[in-house]
C-alpha cells in the first residue's frame, strides 16, 4: 500500500458562512490511502479549455450610477478589451459590478457553472442582450431606432447602456446610465431580453482525464469545438516513451475536427506513467462565454471576438495492474465547491478516505466528490501517488456577486464598486464588426488533506455516481 498527502491551502478571508460550515483545524490534515498508480508527475491545466486572455482595460465606455443604501456611486460602464494568448482580441462586459478589475489579470474561458452566472436565473437574458446590442449590432442608427432613442447613439452611449442592462440581470442591482440616451437603451434591452441557452465552449476535451493499461488505446477523448479544424500536439515525454496519439482505427493523428475521438496508444512494455496532449485551434469565441480570473478580478462575459487561439489539454494515466485512477476537477458554484472526479479503469477497487469518510471506487466506476471551498479564497492542493505521481489544483472560487452574498456574510471591502482600470476611450473596429458565432490525473493511490488558514472550518462532502 502507498500513502500520500495532498494539502489544500486557503489563505485570505473566510466568510461567516464558511467559518460556520467547516471544522478542521489550521494544522490538521486528513489522509487518503490507495493502491498502485501512475509513475510520472503531471500538473493539471487550469480551466476546462478555450481561450486564455490578459485584461487590457476599459476601452469604450460612459458612466452609470449605482443607487444603494449608502447613497449613490458613479462608476464607469462599458466595454473591456483583452488580448488572447497565442493571438486574438476579445471584447467583454462586466458581470460582477461590486468587484474591481485588475489590469493585466489573466482570464480563462469558463463554463457558466463555474461563475456567478451558474446560479443566476437571468443568465440567459444577459446572453440575449449581448446578441442584440453593441458591438454585435454595430449599426448604431438602427439600434437607436429599434430602442426608441431619439437623436441616435454614440459608441460610448451604446456600450454604457448595454453594460447597465447587463448589470441589472447579473447583479440585480439598482443602476442607471447617466446619459439619457444610454439609459433609454438600457431600459429597452432590459424589457426586451429573453432567456437563451449558454453557448458552447470554443474548444473542450471530454473527458479531460483518462486511464488504462499499457498495450491498449486509452480513451476516447472527444474534441468539441466550433473551429473548422484543430491541431493535436503530444508532449515530448510521451513521444520519448513511445506513446502515440491515434484515432479509433489506431492511425496517428495530428489534425482533428469537432466530434473527433482521439486516444493515447501506450506501448505494452511501458512502465506505469502519465502524460498529456494538447489540442489547439484558431476560431472566434462564441458570444456569451464567461471569463473568470484566478486573482479575484471581476468576472467578464464575452461581447465580441476576433479570430483567436484556443486550446485544451487532456491527461492519460496507465499501469499494468491494480487500480488505475484518473482525476479531473471542475468548479461547481451551485454547490459552492470543487467537483473532484475519480475514475477507476483498473482490475482492483480503489479505496480512499477523505476526512472521516472512506470511499471505494470499483473497477469501471466513476465517482465525484464535491469539496466545499470558501468564497473568494485561493485554493491550492496537490494529490500525490506512487512512483512520483502528482496532480495539482489551484484557483479561486468566485461564485457570487456581492449583492448575492448570503445573509450573515461579511461583505468584502472594496476601494471602488466598479472597474478599477479606466483608460482613454479607444476602439478596435475589427472586434465591433465581428458577427455573433452560432457555433457555437486522484488519485493513483492518494490522500487529500485540507489545511485551512485562519480558523476552524467544517468540511461537508457530497458524492455522486456518474455513468
Amino acid at each position: 500500500m502507498f500513502s500520500s498527502l495532498a494539502v489544500l491551502s486557503l489563505p485570505g478571508r473566510v466568510t461567516a458562512r464558511t467559518a460556520a460550515a467547516v471544522l478542521v483545524s489550521a494544522a490538521s490534515v486528513a489522509g487518503l490511502v490507495a493502491g498502485a498508480g501512475p509513475a510520472t508527475a503531471q500538473d493539471t491545466a487550469r480551466g476546462q479549455g478555450g481561450a486564455t486572455a490578459t485584461m487590457g482595460g476599459l476601452k469604450t465606455h460612459g458612466t452609470a450610477v449605482i443607487h444603494g443604501e449608502g447613497g449613490d456611486q458613479e462608476v464607469p460602464a462599458g466595454l473591456f478589451e483583452m488580448s488572447v494568448e497565442g493571438g486574438g482580441m476579445l471584447q467583454t462586459y462586466c458581470v460582477d459590478i461590486q468587484n474591481p478589475t485588475q489590469k493585466d489579470a489573466k482570464y480563462y474561458e469558463t463554463p457558466w457553472s463555474g461563475t456567478s452566472l451558474g446560479t443566476n436565473r437571468d443568465a440567459g437574458r444577459i446572453r440575449w442582450i449581448l446578441d442584440n446590442s453593441y458591438p454585435q449590432v454595430n449599426d448604431l442608427a438602427a439600434l437607436a431606432k429599434k430602442a426608441g432613442v431619439p437623436g441616435g447613439l454614440t459608441e460610448e452611449d451604446a456600450a454604457a447602456g448595454t453594460q447597465v442592462a447587463i448589470w441589472r440581470y447579473s447583479d440585480h442591482t439598482d443602476v442607471e446610465a447617466t446619459d439619457p440616451q444610454a439609459e433609454r437603451l438600457a431600459d429597452y434591452l432590459e424589457k426586451s431580453a429573453r432567456g437563451l441557452a449558454e453557448p458552447a465552449a470554443s474548444l473542450t476535451l471530454d473527458p479531460t482525464a483518462v486511464s488504462g493499461r499499457p498495450g491498449e488505446r486509452i480513451g476516447p477523448v472527444t474534441v468539441r469545438t466550433n473551429a473548422g479544424g484543430a491541431t493535436v500536439t503530444p508532449p515530448v515525454d510521451a513521444t520519448a516513451a513511445g506513446v502515440r496519439i491515434v484515432d479509433k482505427k489506431g492511425e496517428p493523428v495530428t489534425e482533428v475536427t469537432d466530434g473527433a475521438q482521439i486516444f493515447f496508444d501506450v506501448p505494452e512494455d511501458a512502465e506505469a506513467g502519465t502524460s498529456a496532449l494538447t489540442v489547439q485551434a484558431s476560431t472566434t469565441v462564441p458570444v456569451g462565454r464567461a471569463f473568470a480570473s484566478e486573482s479575484r478580478s471581476q468576472t467578464q462575459i464575452l461581447a465580441g471576438s476576433s479570430e483567436s487561439t484556443v486550446a485544451a489539454t487532456a491527461t492519460a494515466t496507465w499501469a499494468g495492474q491494480g487500480p488505475i485512477p484518473a482525476l479531473s476537477a471542475e468548479k461547481n458554484c451551485a454547490e459552492g465547491g470543487l467537483d473532484v472526479t475519480a475514475a477507476n479503469t483498473g482490475d482492483e477497487p480503489f479505496t480512499f478516505s477523505l476526512a472521516a469518510d472512506e470511499y471505494t471506487i470499483a473497477p469501471g466506476e466513476t465517482r465525484t466528490v464535491t469539496v466545499p471551498l470558501p468564497e473568494d479564497r485561493p485554493y491550492d492542493f496537490t494529490v500525490r501517488g506512487p512512483a512520483g505521481f502528482e496532480q495539482r489544483f489551484t484557483g479561486v472560487l468566485d461564485c457570487r456577486t456581492q449583492g448575492a452574498a448570503a445573509a450573515g456574510d461579511t461583505a468584502q471591502t472594496l476601494g471602488e464598486p466598479a472597474p478599477a482600470t479606466v483608460v482613454t476611450p479607444t476602439r478596435n473596429p475589427n472586434l465591433a464588426e465581428t458577427g455573433s458565432s452560432g457555433a457555437t490525473p486522484l488519485i493513483g493511490g492518494a490522500a487529500i488533506g485540507l489545511v485551512v488558514i485562519g480558523g476552524a472550518v467544517l468540511v461537508f462532502l457530497r458524492r455522486k455516481s456518474e455513468q
